[in-house]
């Protein structure tokens, strides 16, 4: 496999857009993305921020067909080619949406999923690579990442037992057991620590409210310190 290299990391940013903000949420399944989500959006929209949500993979008529084909499917799909169908949904969402909706002023994008889910799925999990999916987003607009990540962080077995809670068919992901499970959990404490400054680490075991207290001190930080930056310039 491919090193991942302080060069290879370096080339992924955020994009440039004053006053506005780009955020995602991830976690394996149970973690709470959904609860955190629109409670979010609700806080911030009392803010008066403009807020979008979107969902990986989706987001466009392109990456929803793209979506329903791939978690919908009963065949094996290769890891390479789950990561390459992963970036062209993503690929048409930065173009189709994010880009041009992060250039209206005083607007938040909250995506549920975004590249570490590829990461750590196909990359990690599933034996590809983590670095050989980073070289597949070396390319702009692949190479932007969210101002902010929010990682839900539950433990595999609480996974299954909230998945059961909601009896729910299983989509292509989720049928593939709790030892998958226990992978996707290392993968992204393995995201965590090689983007320390993009990645909060937020442990969801426990109530609703007190994540959502972390995500709203976070969010409130993350904006301080963006206006500070543009009054100084």
């Amino acid at each position: 496999m491919k090193e991942i290299t302080h060069e290879l990391l370096s080339s992924f940013r955020a994009p440039a857009f004053p006053g506005s903000f780009f955020l995602s949420f991830e976690g394996i399944e149970g973690a709470g993305k959904s609860t955190q989500i629109t409670r979010l959006k609700t806080y911030l929209e009392n803010k008066n921020f403009r807020v979008l949500i979107l969902r990986e993979p989706g987001g466009t008529p392109f990456g929803e067909k793209l979506r329903q084909a791939i978690l919908e499917t009963k065949t094996e799909i290769t890891p390479l080619a789950e990561a390459h169908l992963f970036a062209s949904s993503r690929s048409q969402l930065l173009s189709e949406v994010i880009m041009k909706e992060l250039a209206v002023p005083n607007t938040i994008i909250i995506c549920d999923r975004y590249i570490d889910s590829s990461l750590v799925y196909q990359g990690h999990a599933r034996g590809l690579g983590v670095a050989e999916v980073l070289e597949i987003h070396n390319i702009f607009p692949l190479n932007l990442v969210p101002h902010l990540t929010f990682y839900l962080r539950i433990d595999a077995l609480t996974s299954e037992k909230r998945q059961k809670m909601r009896n729910a068919p299983k989509d292509y992901f989720e049928a593939k057991g709790v030892e998958f499970y226990k992978k996707l959990m290392v993968g992204y404490d393995l995201m965590a620590e090689l983007f320390p400054n993009r990645i909060l680490k937020i442990d969801s075991e426990g109530g609703a409210d007190e994540v959502t207290h972390k995500i709203v001190e976070s969010i409130e930080a993350l904006i301080s310190n963006k206006q500070e930056s543009l009054s100084d310039e």
